[in-house]
């Protein structure tokens, strides 16, 4: 009979020891010992869908990898590089285009969810020779410094503008059975998802004050 009497132990290694071989034990027979899987390399390879928008009033079909987001495929493949990557989580309103409408964050919905749709970015809102009434105004009021936000930040504007003419109310309208009147506060509440890291706020709301009321 063998004398293990010799064997010292720590407790550290004692409960290692322990917990390996009761790891071991629950492995099916030759598992410990069978050749990893291999994948094919077919597997790995994307898959691409063929994807067709409007954009900027210009029809545009794509191929695009299914996990490509609407930011990257305005970017990246139709080089709109007006709308900017942020933060890339949906939290700073860079990235804001309008969709059929309604103003969105690009980079939180993939591309090939807008087959059909009509995209405009701040390249489709006006031109330096033919600026939309709402750059016109963020220039008169100097509503940015960087710069970086601006895109977003006028896209969220004009889509704001058009949200209270339909009469959508916001979470601070006080009434629900009567069109939303474009207060200050009104104005803050729906620019709220986009952040200007530069603080230029009250020159931003000055701007959307002054076309809204040459709206009315």
């Amino acid at each position: 009979m063998e004398d293990f009497s010799d064997i010292k132990l720590s407790r550290r290694e004692f409960v290692m020891a322990g917990a390996a071989s009761v790891s071991a034990a629950a492995l099916p027979a030759g598992a410990a010992t069978a050749p990893p899987s291999r994948v094919s390399p077919g597997a790995l390879k994307p898959v691409a869908s063929n994807v067709s928008f409007i954009v900027n009033g210009q029809p545009r079909s794509l191929t695009l990898d299914t996990r490509t987001t609407l930011l990257d495929a305005l970017r990246e493949h139709l080089h709109l590089s007006g709308t900017k990557k942020g933060c890339d989580h949906g939290q700073c309103g860079a990235c804001t285009v309008i969709v059929d409408g309604r103003r969105l964050n690009s980079c939180l919905t993939l591309a090939v969810m807008h087959e059909g749709a009509r995209i405009t970015t701040v390249e489709g809102l006006g031109t330096p020779n033919n600026m939309h009434p709402m750059q016109v105004a963020f220039v008169k009021h100097d509503g940015y410094q960087c710069g970086y936000c601006t895109p977003g930040q006028i896209c969220s504007a004009v889509a704001v503008l058009d949200e209270v003419r339909a009469g959508i109310p916001s979470h601070v309208t006080p009434d629900l059975n009567t069109r939303p009147q474009l207060s200050p506060g009104e104005i803050r509440e729906r620019m709220s998802g986009n952040i200007c890291r530069c603080g230029a706020y009250s020159n931003i709301l000055d701007a959307i004050t002054e076309v809204a009321g040459s709206q009315t």
